[in-house]
């Protein structure tokens, strides 16, 4: 991917408390830092836009995203986010959250990066959260570059419904991509996605954890089959969809895209089973997913 400038992937890096036995073992997560991290094992040259604090997690944050650049990140003495994990038997997640007075969200117009990407994603709770969520739309309503955004819904952070939908709404106004799980579709409440596409995006990427992923436009819609997988659990598989999904864009283009939405999710829906087989967000590398 040399010939490329730099995807940067803007969000939060944060630590997952996942149980294990009794205990609860720190995880790196964030579901733009495991898109980053994904991004960095398919070859791109990815940097993550985000507050990492010189704590002790901080450290194991800088340590896991090893492949990604962070010189455009803010370095802050205020503590990680944690996000305490559950696992259902099937080994879905859901997530209780401390956020506030994190250097995770500290989203400010002082430091974040000047100049343009080749492909911007962004998502997840540095969309949310206030103020660096206001921060961080402002800085990225101002690019040209192609915007591919994930709102991978948290209600036990934001649980008025209205709320969240303005958020996402104002979110899909600016992006070329909306990438969401069917359960994000149906708790922000929108029954018929393709009324989407009148907020102004090109494409939406909806997952439907075992039963695949579906690729909308305004003109159809392609589907592909979940890959059968023995799952450990789902902690960042929609986030290497992403991933997928901007190695895509990267490769064909925003107009080129749509010819080629059967293959690139077809390779989505792979690398996310990889994903799954193993504990935690471990997305696949470049040599796995092609092997």
């Amino acid at each position: 991917m040399s010939e490329l400038k730099e995807v940067w992937v803007a969000g939060e890096a944060l630590i997952d408390l996942v149980p294990k036995g009794e205990a609860r073992v720190p995880i790196v997560g964030g579901g733009p830092a495991n898109t980053a991290k994904a991004l960095s094992n398919l070859g791109f040259r990815v940097s993550f836009i985000g507050g990492i604090s010189s704590d002790e997690y901080g450290a194991m944050i800088r340590k896991e995203l090893d492949g990604v650049n962070l010189s455009l990140a803010l370095k802050s003495d205020l503590p990680t986010a944690l996000a305490k994990v559950s696992l259902n038997a099937s080994g879905s997640a859901s997530y209780e959250f401390r956020l506030e007075g994190t250097a995770t969200f500290d989203f400010r117009s002082e430091w974040l990066p000047k100049g343009e990407p080749e492909i911007l994603h962004v998502g997840t709770l540095g969309t949310v959260v206030e103020p660096g969520a206001s921060n961080l739309f402002e800085w990225a309503s101002q690019m040209s570059a192609p915007l591919v955004f994930d709102p991978n819904i948290r209600p036990s952070v934001l649980s008025d419904k209205e709320r969240y939908r303005a958020v996402f709404e104002r979110w899909a106004g600016i992006s070329t991509v909306v990438k969401m799980s069917s359960e994000d579709l149906d708790w922000l409440g929108y029954s018929n996605p393709v009324r989407l596409f009148d907020l102004g995006f090109k494409y939406l990427i909806v997952t439907k954890s075992k039963d695949g992923i579906e690729g909308f436009t305004k003109e159809g819609a392609v589907s592909v089959p979940g890959v059968a997988v023995d799952v450990v659990d789902t902690v960042g598989a929609g986030d290497t969809v992403g991933a997928i999904v901007v190695e895509g864009l990267a490769k064909f283009g925003v107009s080129g895209l749509e010819n080629n939405l059967l293959s690139v999710l077809t390779r989505a829906a792979k690398a996310a089973a990889i994903t799954c087989s193993r504990a935690g967000a471990k997305p696949p590398t470049l040599a796995e997913l092609e092997g």
